[in-house]
């Protein structure tokens, strides 16, 4: 039985992804079991033993040094690109981030800077793959562009080329065109390794639950009077289309998870 390991950066804040997470992690119980670890309030860091990391999403500045449980999170990253690249007779770690730990794991590799957004991005848009994005696997039968639920204060910009290059990594997908304004698009997915992928965006968010938890009167009052009524009602009809929202979220950690398990099965021969 394979073993998963869910990396939780929420800070103990209420969340709709560890849920996500969760119930997704779930459906693979025929395979793997699956250990919950809070990173940033309970100093909780797994250990090289797990064969698939999940590392979810998470309030606040991803750069800010707040508590004991940074160095050995930014330690275990690179543990576990050292196991990937020096571990030849052993199985790889694979490894998904998501959001706040996709822009920690970008500033760890030095693949870009991280920078607070002149607004918050919060709502659902298409992002637009890149030539290495239309071969990707884990993004295989998504359209061009794809949709996406995107939540956040902080980007990923000024792509390193150099670095990318050296490490082998390649950029999946970029930000929505925005020909209005004079700002570089960010970077929305990378692949770091074989065994390594994120996203800036959220693709385990569940178009039914968010559906629900958006449309409670007092969140639906709360989000209109920060983001307006027109991105609202398009969040809403993005998160009913099954050819948006709910493609994203069949397709990318579903694909990453049976890819990882038939590479792990492979291995383990």
């Amino acid at each position: 039985m394979l073993r998963a390991a869910l990396v939780d950066m929420y800070n103990g804040e209420s969340n709709r992804g560890i849920p996500m997470l969760r119930n997704i992690l779930g459906r693979y119980a025929d395979e793997l079991t699956f250990d919950h670890f809070d990173v940033r309030a309970n100093n909780e860091i797994p250990d090289l033993s797990y064969d698939i990391y999940l590392f979810s999403g998470g309030p606040g500045d991803p750069l800010l040094n707040d508590g004991p449980w940074h160095d050995r999170f930014y330690g275990l990253i690179e543990s576990l690109w050292q196991w990937n690249r020096k571990a030849a007779n052993e199985p790889k770690k694979h490894c998904f981030f998501i959001c706040h730990s996709f822009q920690m794991a970008c500033h760890h590799f030095g693949l870009g800077e991280v920078t607070q957004r002149y607004k918050m991005s919060f709502g659902t848009y298409p992002v637009h793959k890149t030539h290495d994005g239309k071969v990707e696997p884990v993004f295989a039968h998504l359209p061009e562009p794809f949709y996406i639920a995107d939540f956040r204060r902080y980007q990923v910009v000024h792509a390193d080329t150099k670095r990318f290059h050296a490490m082998g990594a390649t950029i999946l997908c970029l930000e929505k065109l925005r020909p209005h304004v004079h700002f570089e698009r960010a970077i929305m997915a990378v692949r770091f390794s074989p065994e390594m992928i994120g996203t800036q965006f959220h693709p385990e968010a569940d178009p039914e639950g968010l559906l629900k938890y958006f449309m409670e009167p007092e969140r639906k009052a709360s989000i209109v009077e920060e983001h307006g009524n027109p991105r609202y009602d398009r969040m809403i009809h993005d998160l009913s289309n099954p050819q948006k929202i709910q493609l994203t979220f069949q397709t990318i950690i579903p694909n990453f998870i049976k890819n990882a398990i038939e590479q792990l099965s492979l291995e383990l021969v």
